[in-house]
C-alpha cells in the first residue's frame, strides 16, 4: 500500500490548508467558470424567536433575538448571524490567497460592526419609509503575514472583498423571491 504525502501550507497560527487541494479548486474554477453551486438551508421555528437552522448534514445553527427584541439570548440574531457570515468569508478569502501566494500568516482577525434601522420590528412597529437593514458595515482586518509589507496586505484585503460571495451579497442587489 503506498501512502498518500498531503501537501500542506504552513500558515503562521492558523491550521495548515491543503496547498493541493487549494490549487485543485484554483484549476476546477478556471476550467469551468460559470458552474453555479445551490446551496440549502431549512429553517425551523422553536419557540419565540428561536430558529434552528439545517445545513447540509451538520448540528443546527441556532439563531435568536436578545431580550430586547423578545427572544431568550441564546444565540445570535439574524443580522449579527449575517456579520459573521461577512467576516468567516472575508477570513476564508484572505487565508486561501495568503496561502496561495506562500505567505505565512501570523494573525488574521477580524471586527465587524453593522448599523441598522431596527424602529420597524420586523413591519409591525413604524413602518415609514426608512432603509431596513444595514446601511453601513465596518469591517476592520487585523492580518499579519511573515515579511509582508502592510501595502500588501492592503492590496489582499481589496482583491479579497472584491471576490467575496458573502461581500458580494452585501453590496449588490440579489433577486429573492419568498413565496409558498
Amino acid at each position: 500500500m503506498t501512502a498518500v504525502v498531503q501537501k500542506t501550507a504552513l500558515t503562521g497560527c492558523l491550521a495548515p490548508i491543503d496547498k493541493n487541494g487549494l490549487e485543485q479548486l484554483i484549476v476546477n474554477g478556471k476550467a469551468n467558470p460559470k458552474v453555479i453551486k445551490t446551496l440549502k438551508c431549512k429553517t425551523v421555528a422553536e419557540g419565540k424567536f428561536r430558529h434552528a437552522n439545517y445545513i447540509r448534514n451538520l448540528a443546527p445553527y441556532i439563531v435568536d433575538e436578545p431580550p430586547g427584541l423578545l427572544g431568550d439570548d441564546t444565540a445570535p440574531n439574524p443580522s449579527e448571524a449575517s456579520l459573521a457570515a461577512l467576516g468567516s468569508c472575508l477570513a476564508v478569502g484572505l487565508h486561501a490567497n495568503a496561502v496561495h501566494r506562500g505567505w505565512i500568516v501570523n494573525k488574521l482577525e477580524l471586527e465587524l460592526e453593522g448599523d441598522l434601522n431596527i424602529t420597524a420590528v420586523w413591519g409591525t412597529g413604524d413602518v415609514s419609509e426608512k432603509p431596513v437593514g444595514f446601511t453601513d458595515v465596518r469591517v476592520k482586518v487585523d492580518m499579519e503575514c511573515e515579511g509582508i509589507p502592510q501595502e500588501e496586505v492592503k492590496a489582499l484585503i481589496d482583491h479579497v472583498k472584491k471576490w467575496s460571495p458573502v461581500a458580494n451579497t452585501f453590496t449588490r442587489p440579489v433577486n429573492l423571491e419568498v413565496g409558498i
